[in-house]
């Protein structure tokens, strides 16, 4: 288990929220949208029960332009 490990779609919402993100609008099925009117940046996010997977994790972190130290300092 990573340093990723154990988050879920509560979670990784608060801390985008922290970090200047806001809800934009809902994409396919149970997935939604998420943006940075600051940086301009854009990630989806699984609205899933349980927790999300590490891998997943990454790709919202880099599509969100955010570190791994960012995120867990929120």
């Amino acid at each position: 288990m990573g340093k990723l490990a154990g988050f879920n779609y509560r979670e990784v919402v608060r801390k985008l929220r922290g970090l200047g993100f806001q809800f934009d609008r809902r994409a396919k099925g149970s997935h939604e949208i998420w943006w940075n009117p600051e940086t301009r940046a854009r990630t989806t996010i699984p609205n899933h029960p349980g927790d999300i997977p590490e891998g997943t994790l990454r790709a919202i972190l880099r599509a969100a332009q955010i570190t791994l130290e960012q995120f867990l300092t929120k």
